[in-house]
């Protein structure tokens, strides 16, 4: 009866979504009205209601394998057969979605009352937070390509809004700028993937396209005169690249390490379970498409590889604690585009979730030292912290081994779920994707524990007055960390077995046999005691354990090596450190060239052509023919009457020649 209930009753999801907004708008529109301690009740309370519901949701269809429901809402406009609609697709994999978005946004809405406590914007932020969850539930939940794109929009507003937070810094603003912008260039493919979509299809319903797909897998269309692309592929290619702007993926990477310029609680949301999820919850989600399209899937698989790869080297070399785990989340988002392109859509997702939850618990732990330093974040001037912070040091612990893929932790069966099926692709790229993920092993274990043995062990470098003061941060930031904590660890090893090597997402995912690179898995797949054990002989797990060593001995045994292998390496070093120039060159040849054109055009075109010619000209030209016309104009009878039989004489002289000639 109450599986019933949850599968008819579409209150139940509208609560769901609603809900966060309600908490948004009573703490952003009437947050004058209301205490601080309201705001932040609103919100919270907003977001568990959320949350309990979607646990509710996801018990039904995980373990009562309740069938998927597909329903529209409201239908806003009808143009020419096209419906515009709001609607709800809810099956496994958007269940398993919304509990991760709505979980870390709780554990982050608890914890910013503590990160938030003396912020003149408290409940401006916390409208905004909650503004954001509801927006990527609405992108998640969607069953239709309008509701996904305004879900699409709503996020990358909000986050505009939040790495600016704090407006008043020109960093803040500088770096809200370049993630709204990077993002409109990403957004630019993406509508225009929908408007092919539409004129394809003649339908923007999931159900409709995906039925349809494979009526069109030989249709082509001209981009350019004489040439016929696959309209499919052409499709897929301009979604994915919304995606690669939204997801960071290289080249519209660059948003995001400057996204740490907003409070610490948005970095964990941005980085863990919302905007940069959407990308991949995306590809997975539009995977009847894909699957029809090898080189859209060959191209996702190449870029996911250089980003996880040459994003993991630049963590190596960065000094903020924010900024290591935000270089840490580029190149995690690789090797889940990665899977995505060797049709592991299962595995990605799994690796999406495990993510979220270590990913969402290393920024909070972070926060938590920045807040017991002093909002000091360069981790040259830490060291030592684990005696005066116990459960942030155990806590950022258990999420760093997470993230390397230590054998029995989350991110291990994740990760190493993804690093098999690359291997196993068919695809022409696969090689070189699986010795980028591989290589990207050593690369995340090395600046992982950088990061960890800088910050908590070794001699204390901050200042006497700042260690004076350290100590443990209060509960309602440390209960977050350890609420986050438990399924950083146990999650991987309770779901794997269903979610990567089973059917768990069943219809939610199309794979083609020839592409199931993970039913290939599962063939030789015995348990997760036997996952754990065979780790050890392979070669990812010694990759893994060579990156901590190589951090031990450079950092705690040898501090001094790093400088004076930086200094021999200094071209590399540079580079590193130079982020590959891709700010210079954005700046210069986009942005600057931009600005020159505009330039160019003001002064030329808007100046000289527009004003010069067209305004101006014209009106020099009336004012010459005038000043002709009017000597015309004497006053004098006679002269009328002059002009007048000489035009009358120039019409029978025409009239006589045409007789004449004919």
């Amino acid at each position: 009866m109450e599986n019933n209930l949850v599968e008819q009753d579409m209150s139940i999801y509208l609560a769901i979504v609603l809900a966060p907004l309600m908490g948004a708008i009573i703490a952003g529109v009437f947050g004058r009205y209301i205490s601080r301690t309201m705001a932040h009740q609103v919100t919270i309370v907003g977001v568990a209601i959320s949350a309990a519901l979607s646990l509710l949701v996801f018990k039904h269809f995980a373990l009562e394998d309740m069938t998927t429901i597909n329903e529209t809402i409201y239908t806003w406009m009808v143009s020419d057969g096209l419906h515009l609609e709001v609607g709800f697709l809810i099956d496994k994999l958007t269940a398993m979605m919304m509990v991760v978005v709505t979980f870390v946004s709780l554990m982050v809405h608890i914890y910013t009352i503590g990160y938030m406590h003396d912020d003149s914007g408290y409940k401006r932020f916390f409208s905004y937070i909650s503004l954001f969850t509801f927006s990527m539930l609405m992108l998640i939940m969607a069953n239709n390509f309008v509701q996904l794109f305004f879900g699409w929009e709503a996020v990358g507003l909000v986050s505009y809004l939040l790495i600016g937070f704090w407006y008043t810094r020109e960093t803040a603003i500088y770096a809200n700028l370049k993630a709204f912008i990077v993002n409109r260039v990403g957004d630019f493919g993406f509508i225009l993937g929908i408007a092919l979509v539409a004129m394809t299809f003649n339908s923007l319903d999931y159900q409709d396209v995906f039925a349809a797909s494979t009526l069109h897998t030989e249709s082509t269309i001209a981009l350019f005169p004489g040439t016929h692309w696959s309209t499919i592929t052409v499709i897929c290619l301009l979604l994915f690249i919304g995606a690669m702007a939204k997801s960071a993926q290289a080249p519209l990477h660059v948003w995001l390490p400057d996204s740490m310029e907003g409070p610490t609680p948005i970095s964990a949301l941005i980085h863990a379970a919302t905007m940069v999820t959407a990308g991949i919850f995306m590809v997975a989600r539009m995977s009847p498409l894909f699957e029809l399209s090898p080189v859209a899937l060959n191209f996702i698989l190449l870029i996911g590889a250089v980003t996880a790869f040459f994003m993991g080297l630049l963590g190596i070399v960065q000094n903020d604690i924010k900024r290591v785990i935000a270089y840490s989340t580029l190149s995690q988002l690789g090797y889940m585009t990665v899977a995505l392109g060797a049709s592991a859509y299962a595995a990605s997702i799994f690796h999406l979730m495990t993510h979220a939850f270590f990913k969402a618990l290393l920024f909070l732990a972070a926060g938590s030292v920045i807040i017991a330093m002093h909002h000091e974040q360069d981790i040259r001037k830490m060291g030592g912290i684990r005696h005066y912070m116990p459960i942030t040091w155990i806590t950022f612990l258990l999420g760093t081994l997470a993230l390397i893929g230590t054998p029995g932790f989350a991110g291990f069966f994740s990760k190493d779920s993804i690093i098999m099926a690359v291997h196993a692709s068919q695809l022409p790229g696969a090689n070189i994707a699986y010795l980028a993920i591989l290589l990207g092993v050593f690369i995340t274990a090395f600046y992982s524990f950088r990061l960890y043995f800088l910050v908590f062990h070794g001699q204390p470098r901050m200042d006497h007055h700042t260690k004076a003061d350290l100590h443990e941060t209060p509960k309602v930031v440390t209960v977050p960390l350890i609420l986050l904590a438990i399924p950083s660890v146990l999650i991987g090893a309770l779901f794997v077995a269903d979610m990567v090597f089973g059917d768990f997402f069943g219809a939610a995912i199309m794979v083609l046999p020839e592409h199931d690179v993970l039913a290939t898995l599962a063939k030789d797949y015995h348990g997760i005691i036997a996952m754990v054990l065979h780790s050890f002989k392979s070669l990812p797990f010694w990759l893994m354990l060579a990156g901590i060593m190589s951090a031990w001995y450079l950092y705690m045994v040898n501090p001094s090596l790093p400088e004076k292998l930086s200094q021999r390496l200094l071209i590399i070093h540079k580079v590193l450190l130079n982020k590959y120039y891709f700010d210079d060159i954005n700046s210069t040849v986009f942005a600057g060239g931009a600005r020159q054109l505009g330039t160019f055009l003001s002064r030329f075109g808007d100046t000289q052509v527009i004003d010069g010619w067209f305004v101006n000209g014209s009106a020099k030209l009336v004012a010459w023919f005038s000043s002709i016309i009017r000597h015309i104009q004497s006053g004098y009878l006679y002269h009328y009457a002059f002009a007048m039989m000489l035009g009358l004489a120039t019409l029978l002289v025409l009239l006589l020649t045409t007789v004449i000639s004919h």
